[in-house]
Parts: structure tokens; C-alpha cells; sequence
């Protein structure tokens, strides 16, 4: 059975469409890619741990917040190493401010073989994009996500 997250695709609605929360990765892997490196905030689902509930307990982890809002089911999306994500699509509160994102943290052995472990945070920024820019923003494996947001918001192509 492939392993699943959970995770929430946050979006505002603004006066040229609708605008999507993304979050871009911390460490050092991910810090100097941009373009199709950024990503819904998502995690794993624990043990008998109800999706929705993961997907909440996962972007408040990332970001610092408690999200709140009427959660609608959007899909469940196979990635390209096998992982199924399963995600709901909610409206941001207004007072949902990305500059002030503070995740939590995990650690690594940095540089490699060095012996010494650092900390990084799992989010190092955050940011509201319109669907097209998010299109090129977000991982290969998330862009599904969008149009069917676009298609729950009656804003299908």
C-alpha cells in the first residue's frame, strides 16, 4: 500500500482571481531551487490519525497557524515516487499573513559526513501566488491540485 499525506490547498480569492498559499522547503537541499520545487503544505498521516485532522496538524506545523474554514475535499493525488496525497481545499482567513510563517524544524547531518547535525525549518518561506505563476512554482506532482481547485471555484478552463 503506497504512503499517503494529507495536506491543504489554501487559497484567498482576490479581484484577478483566485491566489494559492505555497510553502518552499528548508535545508539545504532545496535552498537555491525555485521553479517547481514549492509545494502545498502537507505531511504524513500518523497511525490512526483521520486525514483531515493530519492535513490541519501538518500546515500548522509548516506554518506557524492554526487554519480554520470550511474544509472541502479536493482529491487525492499520486506523486511520481508513489506517495497518494490526500488534500482539502480551504479559504484563507484574511489575517493569514505569509512573512509571519514559523515552522517547525528537523534535523540533519550537515555537510555530509561531517559528523555535525543542524537544524533547519521543514518551510523556510511562504507565499501567495496566482494559479498561473503557482503552475511553475509548485512540484510536478501538485499541478492537478490547482486545476481542480480552479474547477471547485467554478474558474475552470
Amino acid at each position: 500500500m503506497p504512503v499517503r499525506s494529507a495536506g491543504l490547498l489554501i487559497y484567498r480569492l482576490c479581484e484577478t482571481g483566485p491566489e494559492v498559499l505555497l510553502v518552499h522547503p528548508g535545508g539545504p537541499f532545496w535552498a537555491k531551487k525555485d521553479e517547481g520545487a514549492w509545494s502545498i503544505p502537507k505531511g504524513l498521516i500518523e497511525a490512526g490519525e483521520d486525514e483531515l485532522s493530519a492535513a490541519i496538524r501538518e500546515a500548522q506545523e509548516e506554518l506557524g497557524v492554526e487554519i480554520k474554514g470550511s474544509f472541502a475535499p479536493l482529491g487525492e493525488y499520486r506523486q511520481p515516487g508513489g506517495k497518494v496525497v490526500v488534500v482539502w481545499s480551504v479559504e484563507a482567513d484574511a489575517a493569514l499573513d505569509v512573512e509571519t510563517v514559523r515552522s517547525s524544524e528537523f534535523q540533519i547531518e550537515w555537510p555530509p559526513r561531517s559528523g555535525r547535525i543542524q537544524n533547519f525549518p521543514e518551510v523556510d518561506r511562504a507565499g501567495w501566488f496566482p494559479a498561473a505563476e503557482a503552475e511553475i512554482k509548485i512540484l510536478k506532482g501538485q499541478v492537478a491540485m490547482l486545476a481542480d481547485l480552479a474547477t471547485q471555484l467554478g474558474r475552470g478552463r
